[in-house]
């Protein structure tokens, strides 16, 4: 019996592994189903193209973009759903357009009108994920904490250190601080972040970390100002006559009287910058901190990391300052994405990307159905391959009726009035020429208008003004007249 028994036990174990090899998965009982893949979830507010990889502006200095743009795919083209906070945030948490929803402006609260189902983080929920975040991912004063399993409640920082007020130029809110980098509530929001990737969770996770700077005021610690000495400053592209041929809608959307000419008559121009790329570089500090957790974490071979901002800001370009216009330097974003398994490192694509397709691009690569309310599609196929086909253009609206259409090579705008807008961006990557008004170009703005939104719903915050209102501001100009660079 013994002679048996031996044998058999030295067979058993031949026996089971060629089973496991032969047989289906689904024919192995012990096995466990596939883990689905986490996700962080990184927001930034207000953050322009100015950004290592980007390479339009050679002052900046983003270490840690610069480092997480090695380690997966960045794009060169990507456009918001608006250039506002609250309607960019909203679109792309819900998959509705601002067209869609009326969710146009700040002052407009999107819960009563977009429902709870409707957002990404409660498909990721109904995944079995646990959701949770920190900092502004919606638009501070409309978040909706049912949406999430926790978050972040109290933000921290020194509550000596003024968060609200500067000194600048008007609106334009800047100061160096003599404070610790801890002072700023996006140490905590870090800090949330680097603790929740430090753990082993028994069921994937979205986390989202939302960072605040560089929203105004531009107030961070002095070592980042000095960072950026004043001398070496240099200014954005810009002409005095830049407005010449821009619409009167484009005009009141300029307001160069609120801004630009305060900060130029000021002669504080060159500070203001220099108080932006310092603020940049704080984010680019706290940003390195949470890669630092993304790389050391147990989960990071089974976590998709997506970074994203909710738009971009002027600083003087076409005589305008903020976000609140539908010309280049607030409609483009850093965006950039590590997905194991399917992005390859440091690889930079130059298709033209609508953050609409965050949210479908998300569901598609953890397994979960995307709703079929959302209004764009899945851009996975880019993330694999960044030369992949693709000619879907990105469509950028700004309160009622004002939207914006960007391809490759093309930039149409067209406001409420009818006023149009139109920029060959291989030649004229400054949008210095209209070309709207001249009878060549007529083809290519009915090519590019088929794009426009075919839902404009009502303004629930009453009228719509810019773009709207009929007449010309004061001191606004018309007329092709050449324009004379600065």
């Amino acid at each position: 019996m013994k002679r048996p028994l031996r044998l058999f036990c030295l067979v058993l174990p031949s026996v089971v592994a060629l089973l496991s090899a032969i047989l289906p998965a689904g024919a192995r009982a012990a096995d466990a189903p596939p883990q689905k893949p986490n996700v962080l979830f990184i927001a930034i507010d207000d953050l322009r193209d100015w950004v290592g990889y980007f390479g339009r502006n050679p002052q900046v200095k983003t270490p840690n973009f610069d480092r997480l743009s090695k380690m997966g795919v960045s794009f060169n083209r990507a456009y918001c759903a608006s250039p506002v906070c609250n309607p960019s945030r909203a679109a792309l948490m819900s998959g509705l357009r601002p067209s869609t929803s009326g969710v146009y402006e700040n002052n407009i609260d999107f819960r009563p009108i977009i429902a709870p189902d409707k957002m990404l983080t409660t498909a990721f929920r109904n995944a079995g994920y646990i959701v949770q975040g920190a900092g502004k991912i919606y638009h501070e004063a409309y978040r909706r904490d049912s949406e999430w399993d926790d978050y972040l409640q109290r933000e921290g920082g020194n509550p000596k250190v003024p968060a609200g007020q500067s000194d600048g130029v008007g609106g334009i809110k800047f100061a160096a601080l003599d404070c610790k980098d801890e002072d700023i509530p996006d140490w905590t929001i870090a800090d949330y972040g680097i603790a929740a990737l430090a753990k082993k969770h028994d069921k994937p996770f979205f986390l989202a970390v939302g960072f605040h700077k560089p929203h105004m005021p531009w107030n961070v610690p002095r070592k980042w100002f000095d960072l950026f000495p004043l001398a070496s400053i240099q200014l954005p592209p810009h002409l005095d006559n830049d407005l010449d041929d821009v619409p009167p809608a484009g005009v009141r959307m300029a307001h160069p009287q609120t801004d630009h000419e305060p900060m130029v008559k000021s002669g504080r121009w060159k500070e203001a910058v220099q108080a932006y790329l310092a603020t940049i570089a704080y984010c680019d500090m706290n940003l390195g901190r949470l890669l630092d957790a993304y790389e050391k974490s147990p989960e990071r071979a089974n976590t998709i990391l997506c970074l994203w901002s909710d738009h971009g800001w002027h600083l003087g370009e076409k005589s305008h300052w903020r976000k609140f216009a539908l010309w280049e330097e607030a409609t483009r974003a850093p965006f950039i994405w590590i997905v194991p398994g399917v992005t390859k490192p440091g690889t930079i694509c130059e298709r033209t990307i609508d953050y609409m397709g965050i949210f479908p691009t998300l569901t598609e690569l953890c397994g979960i159905p995307t709703p079929k309310h959302v209004e764009f599609e899945s851009f996975r196929a880019l993330l694999a391959d960044p030369t992949a086909a693709w000619d879907k253009p990105a469509i950028t609206t700004y309160r009622y009726k004002n939207h914006t259409v960007r391809t490759a090579g093309w930039r149409y705008i067209r406001y409420a009035n009818g006023d149009e807008e139109l920029y060959d961006e291989t030649k004229d990557s400054n949008e210095y020429v209209n070309l709207a008004t001249k009878p060549e170009f007529a083809a290519k703005k009915t090519e590019l208008a088929k794009f426009l939104p075919k839902t404009d719903v009502a303004d629930p915050g009453g009228p719509a003004g810019l773009g709207a209102e009929a007449g010309e501001p004061k001191g606004a100009k018309k007329g092709g007249k050449k324009k004379k660079a600065e």
